[in-house]
């Protein structure tokens, strides 16, 4: 008798962490730093650690759900097994609405960003250029491969160790240590409110999306018991005290966070305060491949599951189960999405989409709490677990108002259709194959 197929577990816990940087990278909170700043009255630092917080307790609880079904690597899959198949349905569902926003999001910060380069052309024809270039790649079958990923990885890392070289020579050359060393960045008098801390923390959080991707190398993991949990932790943590290095710098260098030229592109300013214009280009470069390389992944995973939903019927296959027999990709769902996010771009501030991306994964991620907190035997775990949900539903409660609307919408469409196709929860919902994205 042939024995199954198995990947070979050779991984080790640095080669899991490595991946997690590569996926969230070490430019994460630039894009949202200028409205994190706004929202918080100045407080960007403290949001940043108060995210970390939330994210690294959640890690946790994918790292032992990763540990307990290695083959599975998703939300949806951890609840459908920890809780049960309709939550699992509705937590692939709020997945789903972040598939279709990535696109968007990062069609709208790549024209954001070459609008500052060059603004000679107007927002909305970098939009549709941005759009166009990724609907038209995904098209081609075009792919950023793990060496180009890698390769951008060590140019950001480069840009971002000059920026903090710049900003420490320029905050010194100005006013010393006092100009340096302060605590300022984390709790203002002046200008603290739990309020304003709590609504940026939930926008600060998009700085850690990504880091549950480290749970999909699970079968291929020395020891995954021990070492999926500790590296999505350790991807957190390390994520998180990069970024509260760079944005308490960029506090530091432009204090006043309500005289930005553009909120939405406000480190390209405070970079180009630090260290001049050749700095500021080379942010603005990096800003752009960084976001057409994700907006490429995450429109082709947003086909492909539309694919994957349409050939089992969760939505209409005549539409979204088509393939181009010559390419093998699901051209019509690559348009379709090549529309969404330029329609998305011109329509919706960044702001918006952020918060609507952030409602989506923090409803991920509480049932990814609660699935571990049930599987969970051991109380001192379990405590973790709750206090995991708990962190999460705190900051998706403090999303805005807009975006709590949007998302709503989205989330009840998905209730009344999974009640209507299991005839009021009655019979197993139809399975979400997130392995299509």
């Amino acid at each position: 008798m042939t024995e199954a197929p198995r990947l070979r577990r050779v991984l080790t816990l640095w080669d899991l962490i490595f991946y997690g940087i590569v996926l969230i990278q070490p430019i994460a909170p630039v894009g949202i730093y200028g409205l994190a700043a706004r929202m918080s009255r100045g407080h960007v630092a403290a949001t940043i650690l108060i995210a970390m917080a939330a994210m690294m307790l959640t890690a946790w609880s994918y790292g032992r759900m990763a540990a307990l079904y290695p083959a599975a690597g998703s939300a949806y899959t951890y609840v459908s097994r920890g809780l049960n198949a309709h939550l699992g349905f509705l937590a692939g569902w709020a997945m789903f609405l972040d598939y279709l926003v990535i696109p968007v999001i990062n069609v709208i910060y790549v024209a954001l960003t070459l609008e500052r380069l060059v603004p000679a052309a107007p927002y909305a024809v970098w939009a549709a250029a941005a759009a166009a270039a990724i609907t038209v790649s995904n098209l081609r079958s075009v792919r950023f491969t793990a060496r180009a990923n890698e390769l951008l990885l060590a140019v950001m890392s480069v840009v971002i160790a000059a920026f903090v070289v710049a900003a420490v020579r320029y905050l010194f050359g100005r006013a010393g240590w006092n100009g340096l060393i302060s605590a300022q960045p984390f709790y203002d008098a002046r200008t603290f409110g739990l309020g304003p801390v709590a609504t940026a923390t939930s926008l600060a959080a998009l700085t850690y999306i990504g880091f549950d991707g480290v749970t999909t190398l699970a079968e291929e993991v020395r020891d995954p018991k021990r070492t999926v949990p500790l590296a999505t932790v350790l991807v957190c943590l390390i994520t998180g005290l990069l970024s509260t290095v760079e944005v308490y710098l960029a506090q530091r260098i432009w204090p006043d966070y309500s005289t930005f030229p553009k909120v939405e592109t406000a480190f390209l300013d405070i970079t180009a305060r630090a260290g001049g214009n050749l700095l500021f280009q080379a942010m603005g470069a990096i800003l752009v491949v960084a976001c057409f390389g994700s907006g490429l992944a995450g429109q082709a995973a947003a086909a492909r599951l539309l694919f994957g939903m349409g050939r089992d019927r969760v939505l209409p296959a005549r539409v979204f189960a088509r393939v181009n027999p010559r390419t093998g990709s699901p051209d019509f769902n690559v348009v379709a999405l090549g529309i969404l996010a330029f329609a998305g771009a011109v329509a919706l501030p960044y702001e918006i989409a952020a918060e609507v991306l952030n409602f989506g994964a923090f409803l991920a991620f509480m049932g990814v709490n609660a699935a571990a907190l049930r599987a969970s035997g051991r109380r001192i775990a379990s405590c973790w677990h709750a206090v995991g949900f708990l962190f999460c539903l705190v900051i998706w409660l403090s999303l805005p108002v807009p975006a709590k609307i949007a998302g709503g919408v989205w989330f009840l469409a998905g209730l009344v259709m999974i009640a209507v196709r299991t005839r009021g929860f009655r019979v197993p919902p139809a399975p979400m194959d997130f392995t299509e994205a």
